[in-house]
């Protein structure tokens, strides 16, 4: 039986993270609906179990969204992701080619140089050794890019990096120090025993001239086992909590378990899935345009998570998606957020009573504008133009009188009075007999496609124009005016429509590729979803928005949103700025 008293830190502090981790999650999953545990029992023997653990494997080890970011980011994570990840497995194959039993204790492949005589070999000695040190370098170097990351952030791509609690420190300084100590110890008992590879077996022969090896290695080891037992114990109550919580929350969204409106037991673990690994900062258009500091997803889920006031950064989000797209766990940040926000809006089923539902003579198409809509008239005229070219007949369902489509209450956390609105709503489309119903406003668009239960098909206007490009029925041609296309975070990244804008403009224009194409695209500052923000700050952002576009000299800035021209065209007296549907108008 191979035992040293050194290793009970270790031991101790394992046994103790297990178990608290069991009770905490079987906490939470008992806090699932009965809706959700059916879903995840019918889908845990499945191919999504597999497709959980390849994202685990991509995302939690190999860090393959980060890398996206940033790929020194991308290879620092790694490194102790994957690099833990190997000596674990790594070191656990060794031990049981060395002692050739699957019952080892734990701690013994965690501290085999200490318990393996450097004289005694076995099978691949001399690969596992070589193996294990390269693997121990990879996140040495991991580290000093840590440490690069916290001096020099801009270094490494990030212009701001996360505000840690003074106990975080504590536990990244327990953290830095795990890998370095065992290294030493490595190297002490190689300089004394021999063994070790390039990296160990060197540094030992390196010490031994000039340290006393024989009194320094057993307090190495102690060293080492310390301070994993030590991270052990305080992980659960820091941010590294993310480290085992991620994956149990990978599998659950993969067998189906969805953020709703509600804050739930899913919402706990995303809460608790959160690296706070500072990506969303960078991304977020309040911070780079004005500066705010505290509003991002990551100190919002902190401060959520800390039980502190987060009254006002839980009304100070764009609700963009921005910080969504780039987070490298996948989480539902608008929602988890939108289910911290009061429903204060009190309205009854009288107060829309004004607003009678039209009868219409059925007809297969139906065109919504939306309030945005009739603000920007020029856009429900350039969708007449293209109906009556295509020679459609259409219902023009909020022609004479409309309410809005609830989506902005739903923003501001205003269900109750948004699932009124939406009834009324749904009634006046079902009254229209349309097959299709076709809309301008991403923000109308967005909510008709997951609120509203219609049992008929919704589309964009460029889902549609594309559609009647490819049916023949309009005939574009292609002009040589520049164009830059601004994709609005509701058509976007909240909706997934990116192929048929960009090929409806490509179309009519000469379309001009910026890196704000995409998932990328920059947020209008027009948002109704902040409930913070000043006028003056939401023209200052609008502003930043426009010129980053203007940037790459176009002649004109396409958009698809009636809300998002309204908002930039503050700018138009630099260039013009119009939707996608006067374009082609212009051009058919």
């Amino acid at each position: 039986m191979y035992y040293d008293p050194f290793v009970l830190p270790f031991t101790i502090g394992l046994n103790v993270l297990c178990i608290y981790l069991a009770v905490t999650y079987i906490r939470w999953i008992r806090g699932f609906s009965r809706a959700d545990r059916h879903t995840i029992l019918k889908n845990m023997v499945s191919l999504k179990t597999l497709k959980a653990c390849k994202e685990i494997f991509l995302e939690s080890l190999v860090h393959h969204k980060i890398y996206r970011t940033s790929p020194f980011l991308g290879y620092m994570h790694m490194c102790f992701g994957l690099g833990w990840f190997l000596l674990i497995v790594i070191g656990k194959i060794e031990s049981l080619v060395y002692h050739t039993s699957l019952f080892n204790p734990p701690y013994f492949a965690i501290f085999f140089r200490f318990f393996h005589p450097a004289n005694e070999t076995f099978p691949h000695s001399e690969l596992f050794a070589f193996l294990m040190d390269l693997i121990l370098l990879m996140i040495l170097s991991g580290l000093a890019l840590a440490w690069i990351k916290r001096l020099f952030s801009r270094i490494v791509g990030m212009k701001k990096t996360t505000k840690h609690r003074p106990f975080d420190k504590l536990i990244l300084s327990v953290l830095w120090l795990i890998f370095p100590l065992r290294f030493l110890a490595e190297s002490f008992t190689s300089g004394i025993r021999g063994g070790g590879s390039f990296l160990t077996h060197t540094a030992g022969e390196f010490f031994s001239h000039f340290l006393p090896l024989e009194a320094l290695s057993y307090p190495a080891w102690w060293a080492y086992s310390s301070a994993l037992g030590l991270f052990f114990l305080l992980l659960p109550f820091s941010r590294y909590m993310h480290i085992p919580t991620e994956m149990v929350y990978i599998f659950l969204k993969n067998w189906g378990v969805q953020q709703g409106r509600k804050f739930t037991a899913i919402s706990r673990f995303q809460l608790y899935a959160c690296s706070r690994c500072g990506i969303c900062i960078d991304q977020c258009q309040l911070g780079t345009s004005l500066n705010m500091k505290t509003t991002q997803p990551v100190y919002f889920l902190k401060q959520l998570r800390h039980h502190e006031d987060y009254s006002q950064s839980v009304d100070n989000c764009l609700m963009c998606g921005r910080c969504e797209e780039a987070c490298p766990v996948d989480l539902r940040l608008n929602a988890l957020r939108l289910s911290q926000r009061k429903d204060y809006t009190h309205i009854n089923k009288d107060t829309y009573k004004y607003v009678s539902i039209p009868r219409f003579t059925p007809k297969r198409i139906a065109y919504f504008a939306g309030c945005m809509g009739h603000l920007t008239p020029t856009v429900i005229r350039a969708m007449r133009q293209l109906f009556e070219k295509a020679g459609i007949d259409y219902t023009f369902i909020d022609e004479q009188q409309g309410i809005c489509c609830g989506r902005p209450m739903m923003l501001s956390g205003n269900y109750n009075a948004a699932s009124i609105i939406v009834e009324r709503n749904r009634s006046a489309i079902l009254n229209s007999g349309a097959e299709i119903l076709v809309t301008s406003c991403p923000i109308c668009y967005k909510v008709f496609k997951e609120n509203y239960h219609l049992n008929l098909q919704i589309m964009h206007h460029t889902e549609y124009l594309e559609l009647l490009l490819n049916q023949g029925l309009l005939h574009p041609r292609q002009s040589d005016l520049r164009t830059v296309f601004h994709n609005p975070c509701e058509l976007g990244r909240g909706s997934g429509i990116y192929t048929a804008p960009d090929k409806v403009l490509k179309a009519v224009s000469q379309k001009i590729p910026t890196p704000y194409d995409g998932k990328k695209s920059l947020c209008c500052g027009g948002s109704l979803a902040n409930l913070f923000i000043t006028p003056t700050q939401r023209t200052k952002l609008s502003e930043d928005a426009f010129n980053a576009y203007l940037a790459y000299k176009p002649d004109t800035l396409v958009t698809a949103c009636p809300l998002c021209k309204k908002t930039f065209s503050k700018n138009h007296h630099q260039v013009p700025v119009k939707d996608i549907a006067e374009i082609v108008a212009e051009n058919c």
